[in-house]
């Protein structure tokens, strides 16, 4: 039973499915299974009940994820020990962040890390921050900058970082800059279809007794952006989003003082918060 193993394994126990496994481990499927089967015969029993269709875990595989988290967590202190320079941390850290929080928050608090600890390489990912969450409890990242809500997991420890306002945007031409100029009748809205300014900009229109005239509902905030500077409608999107955008000179901004802001911080697994690089990303 080999520490490589037991990875595969741990990452398996999470997803349940061979092909996310084997794509975020970076191995062939024929691997992953050989790897599994491996462990299979050391322990005597099977650890997965597989079809075509699903993956499930058995009683004995639930037992073994116990044991080689506890293992994988111990190896990790152990390695990142034995890695120590001078009390000076080395290996890598993994971060998962979305493409404006790359831009916004990350490069200060990488620049303090880095500053300290340059001896640790740092690999960033980025894309949807819906996915922040997921690839943290996944385990494909160390850490990532998250969105927080009310129904955020419990297994995630969650440190603030800033509190990021929503603001209302209108195409230029409509020559709108303040909420009481807005008629809802004539003006339609492009809504967000997941994440947190879904639940937000809804509970906020139910709030104002207002009941939008959807043009259309998209995935991420940018392209709320760029719909309402096409002239599609009015938006609801954060500031910082809208600071970051190209099109920020297409629209006029208009303040909403009463709709919820984004809690935006640094997320990991609580029972991998004390692993060294991941507490000095904390401590930072």
């Amino acid at each position: 039973m080999d520490i490589r193993s037991l990875e595969l394994f741990q990452h398996l126990a999470t997803s349940l499915h061979f092909a996310k496994t084997s794509d975020a481990l970076f191995v062939s499927p024929s691997t992953l299974s050989r790897a599994i089967q491996r462990l299979e015969d050391e322990c005597g029993t099977a650890l997965f009940i597989r079809d075509n269709r699903s993956v499930k875990m058995t009683a004995a595989g639930t037992k073994l994820l116990a044991f080689s988290q506890q293992m994988l967590s111990e190896w990790k202190k152990v390695k990142w020990q034995l890695q120590q320079d001078h009390l000076q941390l080395q290996g890598e850290l993994s971060v998962y962040c979305s493409v404006t929080a790359s831009f916004s928050h990350l490069p200060k608090l990488l620049d303090m890390f880095r500053h300290k600890y340059p001896r640790v390489e740092i690999k960033l990912s980025t894309g949807d921050p819906a996915l922040s969450v997921a690839r943290v409890l996944q385990q494909d990242v160390d850490a990532a900058i998250a969105i927080h809500t009310p129904d955020f997991p419990e297994d995630l420890l969650f440190l603030p970082l800033d509190d990021i306002p929503l603001v209302l945007i209108a195409p230029k031409e409509t020559h709108l800059s303040q909420l009481s100029q807005v008629d809802w009748r004539h003006h339609a809205v492009v809504l967000p279809e997941s994440g947190p300014s879904k639940r937000i900009v809804h509970h906020w229109f139910a709030e104002q007794g207002i009941r939008p005239r959807v043009y259309a509902t998209v995935a991420g905030n940018e392209a709320i952006v760029s719909m309402v500077a096409l002239g599609c409608g009015l938006g609801i999107v954060p500031q910082v989003v809208l600071d970051n955008s190209v099109a920020t000179s297409k629209v006029n901004r208009i303040v909403l003082s009463n709709i919820e802001p984004y809690k935006l911080g640094l997320c990991c697994l609580k029972k991998r918060a004390q692993e060294p690089a991941i507490q000095a990303l904390l401590n930072c």
